[in-house]
């Protein structure tokens, strides 16, 4: 069940640059390794309401629901946009600046948890990704998916917080430049649109 190839699927999965590696970098970048080690944590646990539908086959329901998937799907372009609008505002809590001060920790992780939580496609991307590694007996299916979604957590805690520390250590060169800070914020919040208008175009 926890083969070398699942493990290999996983990291090359959790190493794809998604919106929960760019709102990690965002925070190292704009508030140092404190902040990116918070948004790690949350984007990890925002993983687990959309593990817990696959495994108890919600995410067939609602991947067969329009109502609710635009509902959530709405409700994640919405925040995407916030993130952008957050990104470029003078003082914003994504933006990269020489004179900041780190937000709470517990804020700072449950920003990053609502970027999977509002992702409608999460659930459905776990039922298409574990149910390939299970050992085919139906007693154990459920427990198999909590356990293969458990390592898949702790490998994308990994990753981000690896992610967050180089971005980080590369914070200290941006502040020697306020033009390239302000272009480092402007790119955030374009890449935050453009993850927005491709959710945008997701069909349940």
């Amino acid at each position: 069940m926890i083969s070398l190839q699942f493990l290999l699927t996983a990291l090359f999965v959790v190493l794809a640059p998604g919106t929960g590696v760019v709102f990690t970098v965002a925070m190292g970048l704009g508030q140092g390794k404190r902040a990116a080690a918070w948004s790690a944590l949350g984007c990890t646990v925002g993983i687990v309401p959309a593990l817990a539908a696959a495994a108890l086959g919600l995410a067939a329901a609602m991947h067969a629901s329009a109502l609710l998937f635009n509902t959530l799907k709405f409700a994640g372009i919405a925040y995407l946009l916030y993130l952008a609008w957050q990104a470029v505002k003078e003082g914003g809590t994504l933006s990269v600046r020489a004179e900041t001060k780190a937000g709470s920790g517990w804020v700072i992780c449950r920003r990053a948890a609502l970027i999977n939580i509002l992702n409608p496609k999460l659930s459905v991307f776990f039922l298409a990704l574990l149910p390939p590694f299970l050992s085919g007996s139906p007693e154990t299916a459920r427990a198999e998916m909590f356990l293969l979604g458990g390592i898949f957590m702790a490998m994308t805690f990994g990753v981000f917080l690896i992610y967050g520390y180089f971005a980080a250590q590369a914070r200290t060169l941006l502040l020697e430049s306020d033009r390239a800070m302000r272009w480092i914020s402007r790119s955030f919040a374009a890449i935050f649109v453009a993850l927005a208008g491709r959710l945008a175009l997701e069909r349940a």
